[in-house]
C-alpha cells in the first residue's frame, strides 16, 4: 500500500514521532495506522506524544559564530536539572552547529534542516524519548556581517541569558562590553527613534493617571509628564542608558569613544514571554501518580 502524506500526518498528529519515523512505521506496516502506532511505541518513539502538551520553558540559550555569520537560539527543556546534564549541552552545540552550517533564518527553516537522514525536528523529537522531558527549539535567529563588521557575544548564567551584538567598524573589546550591557540591562530598543506610537502613548498615560492621582496642577502635569517620558525613554533605549561599566557615560559616548557604532543586537532570555504552568505540590504528586 502506497504510504501517503496524509497518513504520515495523521500517524504524527496520533504518536508525536516525526516525519521520516512515521513514514518508515507505515511502510512496515503497509499503511496501518493502528499497527503503526504499535510499531513505533516499540520502537520508543511514540512516547514522546505522552509529553506534547506538557510546557518547556527551561533550557538554554547560545550563540555560534562562523567568519561572517552569527546563529542566536533558544533550546528548551522542561526543568533546570535536564538542561544542565551532558546529553543537553551536546544536544544544544550539535543543533547550533548545525543552523549554522545551513541557510536557515528562522525557526520554522532550521526544523526542517535535513541531516543523516534526519530533520532536526525528528532529532528535538528523538531526544525527547531519550532523555525523558519534552525538548523543543523555541527561538533562532541569524546575523550576517561584512568583513567591517565585528561580532559580539557574551552568555550570563551559562546560557540562560545571551547576546549578539553587531558593531561597525569591527572593535571585539567594544562588542564584547556592549553584549554585557544589554544582557544586564535589557534595553527594548536601540534608541528613540525605534521606540513605537504604540508604547508611547502607553507610557504617557500611565505617567498621567500618576501626576493627577498626586493632585498635582493640572498646568503643570504636561511638563511633568515630559520630563519623566523622557527619563522612561533613557531607561529603554540602549544608546541612552548608563554605560554599565562606567554609569559617568551613556552607551552612546562609550562607543563614541571607541571609535565605532553599533548596528543592531539581540538579547533572549530562556522561557520569555512563555506561561509557566502552576501547580502545587499536592497536585504535582497526584499527577505523577495517575500516570
Amino acid at each position: 500500500m502506497a504510504v501517503t502524506a496524509q497518513m504520515v500526518k495523521e500517524l504524527r498528529e496520533k504518536t508525536g514521532a516525526g516525519m521520516l519515523d512515521c513514514k518508515k512505521a507505515l511502510e512496515e506496516t503497509n499503511g496501518d495506522i493502528t499497527l503503526a502506532i504499535e510499531y513505533l511505541r516499540e520502537k520508543g518513539i511514540a512516547k514522546t506524544a505522552k509529553k506534547a502538551d506538557r510546557i518547556a520553558a527551561e533550557g538554554l540559550t547560545n550563540v555560534v559564530i562562523s567568519n561572517n555569520e552569527a546563529v542566536i537560539y533558544e533550546l528548551n527543556s522542561e526543568t533546570d536539572f535536564v538542561s544542565k546534564n551532558a546529553q543537553f549541552l551536546q544536544l544544544l552545540d550539535n543543533v547550533g552547529n548545525i543552523i549554522l552550517s545551513s541557510k536557515a533564518t528562522n525557526t520554522e527553516e532550521a526544523l526542517a534542516i535535513v541531516v543523516d537522514g534526519k530533520n532536526v525536528e525528528t532529532l528535538l523529537a528523538d531526544a525527547t524519548a531519550t532523555i525523558g522531558e519534552k525538548i523543543t527549539l523555541r527561538r533562532v535567529q541569524r546575523i550576517v556581517k561584512t568583513d567591517a563588521q565585528g561580532f559580539g557575544s557574551y552568555k550570563h548564567m551559562g546560557g540562560r541569558i545571551s547576546v549578539l551584538t553587531l558593531l561597525d567598524p569591527e572593535n571585539e573589546e567594544a562588542a564584547k562590553d556592549i553584549a554585557m550591557h544589554v544582557a544586564a540591562n535589557n534595553p527594548r530598543f536601540l534608541d528613540q527613534s525605534q521606540v513605537d506610537a504604540a508604547t508611547l502613548e502607553h507610557e504617557k498615560h500611565i505617567l498621567t493617571e500618576q501626576a493627577l492621582a498626586e493632585g498635582k496642577p493640572a498646568n503643570i502635569v504636561e511638563k511633568m509628564i515630559q520630563g519623566r517620558l523622557n527619563k522612561f525613554l533613557q531607561d529603554i533605549c540602549l544608546l541612552d542608558q548608563p554605560f554599565v561599566k562606567n554609569p559617568d557615560i551613556k552607551v552612546s559616548q562609550y562607543l563614541k569613544d571607541s571609535k565605532t557604532a553599533i548596528v543592531s543586537y539581540v538579547r533572549l532570555e530562556v522561557g520569555e514571554g512563555i506561561e509557566k504552568r502552576s501547580e502545587n505540590f499536592a497536585d504535582e504528586v497526584a499527577a505523577q501518580l495517575k500516570k
